[in-house]
């Protein structure tokens, strides 16, 4: 029989899914129906993308994969929207932890002269054109098996493109089945 512990950490994982399961719900509701507001304060970017990186450094590092953070030059402070665009890199980088059986996750943050980038790129199952333009949709991921082994709502990158292009930037994907992809937060 399993032990208490065991039983305690399995109730702890499943409200912790069911906690994410309806706050994507409600984030989901609240922008489809025009009522989620961004902020604009003034932020680090680079301390944001350390606090989403630090939260899955012991995931990655527990599957074995090289997991690093990459800074190619970003300003010392922005204005933005700190809650969202953390909610936005853990999405990213929990999502690349998650399909990496091997290999690497990389978040690289650099400056364009107009656009602040975040890209998180892995080496893991990687996706067909099909299923790039699927990725994005609601209750929709790369395809049905995906939803069966790796678990998820197919909310987390709707939402996380719409709270993008809430605070006037936009996030895509560029990926190779196999291989690996790139999600890039602008």
């Amino acid at each position: 029989a399993p032990s208490a512990q065991a039983m305690f950490r399995k109730i702890g994982r499943s409200g912790q899914h069911l906690l994410g399961v309806v706050n994507d719900i409600l984030d989901f509701s609240k922008i489809d129906a025009g009522k989620l507001n961004v902020e604009s304060k003034c932020l680090n970017p680079q301390q944001i993308a350390e606090e989403a990186f630090g939260v899955l450094t012991d995931k990655a590092q527990s599957k074995g994969l090289t997991f690093t953070l990459a800074n190619e030059g970003l300003p010392d402070w922005i204005m933005g929207d700190s809650l969202r665009i953390k909610q936005i890199l853990l999405n990213l980088l929990g999502n690349a932890v998650k399909f990496t059986e091997h290999g690497s996750v990389t978040l690289t943050m650099r400056q364009t002269s107009t656009t602040l980038m975040f890209a998180v790129t892995d080496t893991g199952i990687g996706m067909n054109l099909q299923m790039m333009k699927r990725v994005f949709s609601p209750f929709e991921q790369a395809d049905n098996s995906t939803t069966r082994q790796y678990g998820g709502t197919g909310l987390g990158l709707t939402i996380s493109r719409q709270l993008a292009r809430l605070m006037g930037g936009d996030l895509t994907v560029n990926s190779q089945v196999g291989v690996g992809s790139t999600f890039t937060l602008s």
